[in-house]
């Protein structure tokens, strides 16, 4: 993908029975602070109120209109939602009742999923910077170029990765100061999110590679090249149990082995995979353009089951407590019986879901193209 900058100053067909009695010990807050949350899966083993026998009496609490498309999640933190949106800014409103607390402007579209960490919440713009702002100011602390960022970025041991394009890399950046500690520079843009795990930063780029890089110095460890067609792409990967899942725009699923590279598996769709996986109790879960929702075993590749909408799903899912959570081009986002497919329950915005869900503390948050923040909740 080309871009120009102008600088500017200032349903199932088989059924399975998955065992979610088993999780964790947790904490009793459970936040979701960037889009592969910390485990790396998109899963969140510590959510506790939503579950499969209630999350049929979701309903609206409340919902707030920004000026543009939302095209990815919302970090939640400290009872505070984090959102950017098309219209380039950054939204922080109040978890409870979706209060405006403030809002930070950039100088080009924001499509990215905060990340907050320390104090701080990270956002990538295509205005080419990455943003790191007082999370309960707003005030800016740092920003720093790096070509348009589509990113979005992970935090992790003081330490910020985020893609970016034009010149296409993985950068990594000291997350207090800004400094750029290095890049790695694929053969194509790098709007795939990071996925940081074990010293490793796993990501796919514009050139239909997935990479794998050390987090310390960004040297290659390996690559794998998922299709031949001249302008694919590799899907934000996730990680769990030391492999890595992407999808691609050749239609496949693709399981590695984290630390090698070695193919461990692909399972073919009928349409390209934009999002990224989720990863749960040894189930893969994912959209693709072909308008369904797939569940596969995350050892062997196998099909679970599959549910479809009718739409596109560009949506990654977030599963938490037996349920999965996905948005579609249909205008809905679902809520999934993550071990028979059973629609529990869906909400109907009036137009198409690209943006991930994020649960958190009892409540699933979503943007929409209609401009308007989401928040759901029990009665």
């Amino acid at each position: 993908m080309k871009r120009i900058f102008i600088s500017v100053l200032i349903l199932c067909t088989c059924w399975v029975s998955v065992s979610w009695a088993q999780q964790p010990s947790c904490k009793t807050h459970s936040p979701w602070t960037e889009f592969m949350r910390t485990d790396m899966s998109r899963w969140d083993p510590c959510e506790t109120v939503l579950n499969v026998g209630n999350v049929g009496n979701l309903q609206r609490k409340w919902t707030y209109a920004t000026n543009f498309w939302i095209r990815d999640g919302a970090a939640v933190a400290d009872g505070v939602v984090y959102v950017t949106s098309v219209d380039e800014s950054l939204y922080a409103l109040k978890a409870k009742d979706g209060t405006l607390l403030w809002k930070y402007p950039t100088n080009w579209e924001t499509k990215t999923s905060p990340a907050v960490a320390n104090g701080t919440v990270y956002f990538g713009s295509e205005d080419g910077n990455l943003y790191a702002l007082n999370s309960s100011t707003g005030a800016l602390l740092w920003s720093a170029f790096l070509g348009w960022v589509d990113s979005s970025p992970a935090v992790v041991d003081g330490v910020v990765y985020v893609g970016s394009g034009s010149p296409g890399g993985m950068n990594a950046l000291n997350a207090i100061t800004g400094a750029l500690l290095w890049t790695y520079t694929p053969g194509g843009d790098v709007e795939s999110s990071p996925a940081v795990s074990h010293g490793v930063v796993y990501f796919g780029a514009e050139d239909a590679r997935v990479y794998a890089v050390k987090a310390s110095t960004g040297t290659l460890l390996w690559s794998y090249l998922t299709s031949s067609q001249c302008c694919g792409w590799a899907s934000t990967p996730a990680v769990a149990n030391d492999v890595v899942y992407v999808g691609s725009w050749d239609h496949n699923m693709y399981a590695f082995q984290a630390s090698t590279g070695t193919l461990l598996w692909t399972y073919a769709t009928g349409a390209p995979i934009a999002g990224a996986p989720a990863v749960a109790n040894g189930v893969v879960y994912f959209g693709s353009q072909d308008k369904n929702v797939y569940a596969l075993d995350a050892n062997t590749g196998a099909k679970l089951w599959s549910f479809a909408t009718g739409g596109y799903v560009g949506s990654a899912p977030a599963v938490a407590n037996g349920v999965v959570y996905v948005g579609s081009r249909d205008h809905h986002v679902y809520a999934l019986d993550a071990s028979t497919v059973a629609k529990l329950w869906s909400y109907n915005t009036g137009k198409p879901i690209v943006s991930s869900p994020t649960v958190s503390d009892g409540r699933v948050y979503i943007g929409s193209n209609n401009g308007k923040v989401y928040a759901f909740g029990l009665p």
